[in-house]
């Protein structure tokens, strides 16, 4: 695979009920046609039916580091795997976690055979969650989420700040960006600072054509 874009649907009405079926098998048909790794991060309760019919990794928005059994409202990482999930989302900035327990969810996924997508506002905190060892870090400035602004555009440096700190700790952690990702050009600046992927949401979500926009997505890493 020669590129990575993880979709975070959020709860976005553009993809309730049936629609978030057919943004999947969109991405899964472009994915093996260009050969790039998509993953999705759909609405938690539409995982287990989402994992009878997409073959894409399917990965929760976030997981609690709660207790099994007696604890209501939540959704632990034992039971995110019952339901198909391959990994979870940590830390994302609508979702914030202390650096406490994104240690647990970490350790909880990797025993799990899960893996870890860990958000990160600043390159700062960058290096201090690389000491967890996730499988990926994403930074994402929350001040750009949403607006358009690409980070790698807006503020490249964060970009090669985070992957400089993240290889002070970690040698195998996967630096990715997200935050205001819309086009192509957002993806190829982002690359060359030297990050390994994106986490999108309504770049994506919110386009006139999904299979246009991924499409599109997906030239940026040629």
């Amino acid at each position: 695979m020669k590129g990575l874009i993880i979709i975070n649907c959020k709860n976005y009405l553009e993809i309730a009920g049936e629609k978030i079926f057919q943004l999947s098998e969109i991405a899964q048909d472009i994915s093996e046609r260009y050969k790039i790794e998509i993953m999705i991060a759909p609405p938690q309760n539409s995982l287990f039916y989402l994992s009878q019919f997409i073959k894409l990794p399917l990965i929760c928005q976030h997981v609690d580091d709660e207790k099994i059994g007696p604890t209501t409202g939540f959704i632990i990482p034992e039971i995110a795997k019952s339901y198909g999930a391959s990994g979870s989302l940590i830390n994302h900035s609508e979702h914030r976690m202390e650096h406490a327990n994104i240690k647990n969810a970490i350790e909880r996924l990797r025993q799990l055979n899960m893996f870890s997508v860990v958000c990160a506002s600043t390159s700062k905190e960058v290096g201090e969650l690389s000491r967890f060892n996730p499988d990926m870090i994403a930074i994402e400035p929350p001040e750009l989420i949403g607006t358009g602004k690409a980070v790698s555009k807006v503020n490249p440096s964060i970009i090669t700040e985070s992957v400089k700190e993240a290889r002070t700790y970690s040698k195998n952690v996967k630096v990715i960006c997200g935050a205001g990702i819309v086009d192509k050009t957002d993806i190829q600046s982002a690359i060359n600072l030297g990050s390994q992927g994106i986490l999108l949401a309504s770049g994506l979500i919110k386009s006139e054509s999904w299979k246009n926009k991924l499409i599109e997505l997906s030239e940026g890493f040629e």
